[in-house]
């Protein structure tokens, strides 16, 4: 009997059950097991995948959505893997054409390697943006950024996720309102009382991740940075919008260092809605 094209395995919905294969996966490909941020998509947004008939999983990715629930107005597509085994037979286009189709008329964004983008471009993806990852040792040195920044309480909650969707363009309430449980640190900038910025430092292996970044300019994401670094002793790790040109100058001033950049990509809207001037690093690139 002979072996079915793996492009013709049907695409399945994961669950939080699919944690562990989806490590594996990440680890296979060798990538970090990353299983607190997988758990984190795979309660908040939905898994796709493909059987492996020997076991594990062929292929897996995430589409988290924002927006109203019966009508998203945006999805976030990560952690498109395939087993390397599996890797060069058409499995991740597959998943992906899949997907696209899945999603309808909802407009697209995901941030791609440069081994990832020349398929994402066949499927009509077009780059809007970069990112540049960071990550190192914090190191305090040189002007204290002058503004006052505290840890977030629940009374800030709904404060907070007013300004996440005036920043971010649509409503996110299902991924920011995990924050204090999935987080290590969650903080707020303010000033004359009122929140100006907001962050989180979340962990991830040996880093704390900083993401999301959302502030009134450079000063204030400076302050929310500095304020997580001296509570933690991890390094930092994360991904900077290229056009904030100031904060990336600043950070690599106080020891982090370039490690990759990602192109921003969107499809079926030419840009990401909302204002990047006040939104500095996404959560997490797999989810925007």
């Amino acid at each position: 009997m002979s072996t079915p094209s793996l492009t013709a395995l049907p695409v399945r919905r994961l669950t939080p059950r699919d944690l562990a294969a989806c490590a594996d996966l990440s680890e296979d490909r060798g990538w970090p097991r990353e299983e607190h941020k997988w758990g984190l998509l795979l309660t908040a947004g939905t898994g796709y995948g493909i059987d492996d008939p020997a076991g594990g999983l062929v292929t897996a990715c995430v589409v988290t959505e924002y927006g109203p629930r019966d009508c998203p107005e945006l999805g976030a597509i990560g952690m498109v893997l395939v087993a390397e085994r599996h890797a060069r037979r058409g499995v991740g286009r597959h998943l992906m054409r899949h997907v696209v189709e899945e999603m309808g008329s909802t407009p697209l964004t995901l941030h791609a390697t440069v081994y990832g983008r020349p398929l994402y471009e066949e499927l009509g993806f077009k780059v809007t943006g970069r990112a540049e990852m960071f990550r190192g040792v914090f190191t305090p040195g040189g002007p204290e950024p002058e503004v006052f920044t505290r840890p977030a309480t629940a009374v800030d909650l709904g404060t907070v996720l007013r300004l996440d969707e005036e920043v971010f363009g649509t409503d996110r309430t299902h991924m920011i309102a995990r924050l204090p449980a999935f987080s290590d640190q969650l903080r707020v900038a303010e000033e004359n009382g009122r929140i100006i910025g907001y962050a989180a430092a979340w962990p991830n292996m040996t880093d704390h991740v900083v993401g999301p970044l959302i502030a009134r300019d450079t000063e204030t994401a400076k302050a929310l940075v500095s304020s997580l670094a001296a509570h933690t002793d991890r390094p930092l790790r994360t991904d900077i919008d290229v056009r904030h040109e100031e904060l990336l100058a600043w950070l690599k001033e106080r020891g982090l260092a370039s490690v990759a950049f990602n192109s921003v990509m969107t499809y079926g809207i030419p840009e990401l809605p909302g204002d990047w001037t006040r939104r500095f690093a996404p959560l997490t690139v797999a989810a925007g």
